[in-house]
């Protein structure tokens, strides 16, 4: 609406401007055509005309304001239709269904895990740009630095660490952002007397407890035990067994959820008859 009145105001400053042009040049404002009553007068008109030079000076100003009023027209067309295309053209391209899951929701708490993939970005410093995969020895590799060990800490220690790496050497105090780009997968295993044993893959970046490993099994079966489950863990090298008693955890409702770790094998027994 903004742009349609400052068109009708360029219009008449235009339309102001031809007047006081042809007031000038002593000739009149352009009046409609009339029809010309016969042949003599028709011929009378295109002697006068012919006999009168200052008419060619008018015939070139009237053609001169024509072409700015097209040209207003033009560019008055041509907002209104910038203006009615720009709505269509945000509807017609919404993000992509693959860019959400590219991008990982991942809290500077989160702990780096072996299989994630790693962006990380130094401000200003490009070149320092990468993107690897947490490998087996827990490193990932950069530019400059190499190998740096990154596994079992937060993405905030990660940060810490390869800024510290940076600044020791190579920059000055260097602002390093890491993200998480593609969670490793992280599963569990659920048997003995489930309804449905199986492994199964936890959420990406949130916490799965005893009760709610058990319940994603369908939950215990005729015989199955609660107060005798084991979880079976590796912890570096070593394997531990923790007997947990289920039914007391669901009736203590204050108490902490025992937490489930990737790789956790849950056992459940079954009741003597």
């Amino acid at each position: 609406m903004h742009r349609i009145k400052i068109f009708s105001l360029y219009c008449s400053a235009v339309v102001r401007a031809g007047k006081r042009l042809y007031r000038r040049l002593g000739v009149g404002w352009p009046q409609p055509c009339r029809v010309v009553a016969d042949r003599q007068s028709a011929v009378h008109q295109t002697t006068s005309l012919r006999s009168v030079p200052s008419q060619q000076p008018a015939t070139k100003a009237r053609g001169f304001f024509l072409l700015l009023l097209l040209a207003g027209l033009w560019a008055g067309i041509g907002n209104g239709r910038a203006q009615t295309a720009a709505p269509d053209a945000t509807i017609a391209a919404p993000p992509k269904a693959g860019d959400a899951g590219s991008l990982s929701a991942a809290s500077p708490e989160y702990i780096l895990r072996q299989g994630d993939v790693i962006a990380v970005k130094v401000y200003q410093e490009d070149d320092l740009a990468s993107v690897s995969r947490i490998g087996k020895n827990g490193a990932i590799t950069m530019p400059l630095l190499g190998s740096v060990k990154v596994v079992s800490n937060s993405l905030e220690q990660a940060s810490s660490i390869i800024r510290d790496l940076l600044a020791k050497d190579f920059l000055v105090n260097p602002q390093v952002t890491l993200n998480v780009t593609e969670f490793a997968k992280r599963r569990f295993t659920v048997l003995g007397q489930v309804m449905r044993p199986s492994t199964y893959d936890m959420p990406a970046d949130d916490s799965v407890s005893l009760l709610q490993a058990i319940a994603t099994a369908g939950g215990y079966t005729r015989i199955g035990n609660p107060r005798k489950i084991t979880v079976q863990r590796t912890v570096g090298t070593e394997n531990q067994l923790i007997q947990l008693d289920a039914e007391k955890m669901a009736l203590m409702k204050s108490a902490l959820p025992f937490e489930i770790q990737p790789d956790d094998v849950i056992v459940v027994g079954e009741k003597w008859l």
